[in-house]
């Protein structure tokens, strides 16, 4: 990744969005009305293989499970093969035409529609108000006139009345307690698409937001690095919530850029926003109260009175102001003394034994394969001392590998993902390839260090 492109990742932070009145206990705070969806969500007619759609019906309990029709050539399809045909045949992607299909009538999960969801499957000649064009009745005619239309909000944006960039206002019909508009400006096609089919926010494109968070976004595990294509920002998640690095420096000095994963929006929308990650490793920095701290991972360890500040050596020009903010994603560490050691954590290796560890504060913590000195710990320098010195620090657990990391044992099949401390089996390498993961991040151990690690729940995508 060149440094250009790294830069662009920590533009500022906006959303192209302005709102009016919306009820907040009834909207998803996470919804953005100007990106429902991103163009490729629209666009994949790959997304999903006709047996996967199949399924992916039957585990819904649907109707359209077990329907089916004929064509205009009088050949009879399935709903999945139909579904699977005109995605196919149109450009659309089946994982949107699914979508439309449940948010206009219902028909992924309801077991018992009437004839006239079938026959308007997709809203498609329906107008707000008006009556349906018996044109374009039908199961099939439904999804082909829908998927079609889509592909030309696509392919000819500039002939429909909703637009990228452009700025619209919408009545805000999601709650009938309250009044207000939306203000609303398209980042990309797929969202123009979408109001050009429904004119509405809250009471259409909210609702297909929804279910399309629900049957395809994708959950990530605890050390993940997260971009949304098309996105400044990188996104570390944790704790079930994702938090913006506000700096290059902030991401670099604790984590390897090679393992972010450009994810859709929408996969990031899943998560709340949690306090953001502004410094970098080891910064010291001044609280409003007067407090200075030393931030070491994931946590602000105090420094207990100006001698503790000297012990460790540290210029007072490198002390930067934070506010609370800044601070909260911080957790209390342990107070830094005129007597603690290592307070930035040293590489210690015993000269009798060869043994290298990990000293921080007044715990060692031991290194059991020299892959840590390359993966955590490259930029250190192993520092050779008596084995009594090594004696005066209490045993720690062994140095383990991060969140995020990507490990398999060298003698044995399956590739694991760090999360939480444990290693969750990545079950297939669909899933592995589905989450965006890549191959060469992949860190090959001996089975010693993979045990290490507690296994975890399975890693897996929906199944279809």
């Amino acid at each position: 990744m060149s440094l250009k492109k790294f830069s662009f990742f920590f533009g500022l932070f906006l959303l192209i969005i302005s709102a009016g009145a919306i009820n907040a206990q009834e909207a998803d705070l996470n919804f953005n009305p100007a990106y429902i969806i991103g163009d490729e969500d629209v666009l994949d007619s790959d997304s999903m293989a006709l047996e996967e759609i199949k399924l992916f019906l039957r585990n819904k309990g649907g109707y359209l499970a077990n329907y089916s029709c004929a064509n205009p050539d009088g050949k009879t399809m399935t709903a999945a093969e139909i579904i699977h045909d005109r995605a196919i045949t149109n450009g659309v992607s089946p994982k949107f035409i699914i979508v439309l299909l449940q948010k206009e009538q219902s028909l992924i999960e309801d077991a018992s529609p009437k004839q006239s969801q079938l026959d308007w499957a997709t809203g498609y000649g329906c107008p707000d108000g008006g009556s349906c064009n018996t044109r374009w009745q039908g199961f099939w005619k439904q999804v082909n006139s829908a998927s079609l239309q889509f592909r030309d909000y696509m392919d000819n944006p500039g002939l429909y009345t909703y637009q990228t960039g452009q700025t619209y206002t919408f009545k805000n019909l999601y709650s009938t307690t309250v009044d207000g508009e939306v203000v609303v400006t398209p980042i990309n096609q797929a969202t123009a698409a979408l109001y050009n089919y429904t004119p509405h926010v809250y009471n259409g494109n909210y609702n297909f937001y929804k279910i399309w968070q629900r049957y395809f976004t994708k959950t990530y595990p605890d050390g993940s690095l997260l971009q949304g294509q098309g996105q400044p920002g990188v996104w570390l998640i944790k704790n079930g919530e994702k938090h913006p690095f506000l700096s290059r420096g902030a991401l670099t000095s604790r984590f390897n850029a090679n393992m972010i994963i450009m994810v859709s929006p929408t996969d990031l929308d899943r998560y709340p926003t949690g306090s953001p990650v502004k410094f970098p490793q080891y910064s010291v920095v001044l609280a409003p109260n007067g407090s200075i701290y030393l931030l070491v991972d994931d946590q602000k360890r105090k420094f207990s009175d100006g001698e503790a500040f000297r012990a460790v050596g540290i210029n007072p020009e490198e002390i930067v102001n934070a506010n609370w903010d800044d601070l909260a994603y911080y957790s209390d560490g342990a107070l830094i003394t005129a007597s603690s050691t290592n307070a930035t954590g040293a590489l210690l290796q015993n000269k009798k034994t060869g043994g290298v560890y990990y000293a921080l504060g007044d715990e060692k913590h031991a290194i059991w394969d020299k892959i840590f000195l390359t993966v955590k710990f490259k930029n250190k320098k192993i520092i050779p001392v008596a084995p009594e010195e090594l004696d005066k620090y209490a045993n720690g657990e062994p140095v383990k590998f991060n969140d995020g990391a990507l490990i398999k044992a060298a003698n044995l099949p399956g590739v694991y993902v760090i999360s939480n401390g444990q290693r969750r089996p990545i079950t297939s390498a669909k899933t592995f390839e589905g989450l965006g993961y890549k191959w060469e991040n992949i860190i090959s151990v001996p089975e010693k260090i993979l045990t290490l690690h507690e296994v975890g729940e399975p890693l897996a995508l929906e199944t279809y």
